[in-house]
């Protein structure tokens, strides 16, 4: 597989397209839209990465996330906050002890599942709001190791939850009431099919039962695995800033892969190459 870039959107600026010190989350919607959470805003940007709506959030988002009826859920510290499909904030989940800091979203049947980086784990709620159990808490170290900071996973076509457990240099799928069910990945600084230095990857996004894609860090570079952890290839490795860790990825029903570049502020799209 080779991948090429084709989209930049953002960077570093005042300009209403642009952030001016954070970005930290992306997402994109069923008609390609790409949704960026940075500073104190949700931008949204259309499939040609060019500005179409911005609106603020109460407080500096670490997520961002889109729903199946369009609504966007924006992840903070202590809450998080929902907004029509235009911008207008429609409700809030206030849970300062079970929404420390929250870094990924995500949706399966008749649930929504919610990355709580402070206490390094995924809580999952009914779509009312009801709070039922945590997942990735049922081991040695009491959740997941993240060194980083940041707790991230995907929700696949048929409901399995893949996180990122960058302390253990892997992958783990767990179904939606929390059983380890799989994990792929291992530790190797040499050979790209493995995961190199102290805790990657970083974050990840799944497109229908074939494929993930991640992120690491030092250096920065985006990644291709089928589910049984085959590496399929490297889609990038020297187009982001050397700095860059945690950098949000997603990836939209063509195809395109989109990636926060968290230094320059901005987020790269790449297509698979003909």
């Amino acid at each position: 597989m080779r991948f090429r870039q084709v989209a930049t959107a953002g960077g570093k600026g005042s300009a209403p397209d642009r952030f001016v010190r954070t970005l930290r989350g992306i997402a994109v919607d069923g008609a390609g839209r790409l949704y960026a959470a940075g500073d104190a805003e949700i931008k949204v940007f259309d499939g040609r990465a060019r500005l179409e709506q911005r609106w603020p959030t109460a407080s500096p988002p670490y997520a961002v996330a889109v729903a199946a009826d369009g609504t966007v859920w924006a992840g903070e510290a202590g809450q998080i906050e929902i907004f029509a499909p235009g911008g207008r904030r429609a409700g809030a989940w206030s849970d300062a002890a079970r929404l420390g800091r929250v870094t990924a979203i995500g949706f399966a049947p008749d649930a929504v599942l919610v990355a709580d980086a402070k206490d390094r784990s995924i809580r999952r709620y009914r779509p009312n709001g009801a709070f039922v159990g945590d997942i990735g808490k049922d081991n040695p170290t009491r959740g997941f190791r993240i060194p980083n900071g940041v707790v991230d996973f995907a929700v696949d076509v048929d409901g399995a939850i893949h996180a990122a457990n960058p302390g253990k240099h892997r992958i783990e799928r767990y179904a939606v009431d929390g059983r380890l069910v799989g994990r792929i990945g291992r530790f190797d600084g040499i050979d790209p099919a493995g995961f190199p230095g102290c805790c990657n990857p970083t974050n990840l996004a799944v497109a229908g039962r074939e494929r993930i894609y991640v992120t690491e860090k030092a250096d920065p570079r985006v990644k291709a695995y089928d589910f049984q952890g085959n590496l399929l290839g490297v889609v990038a490795s020297d187009v982001f800033d050397p700095g860059c860790k945690n950098m949000d990825i997603a990836v939209d029903g063509r195809g395109r892969v989109w990636v926060a570049d968290t230094v320059r502020l901005t987020v790269l799209g790449f297509e698979e190459a003909p």
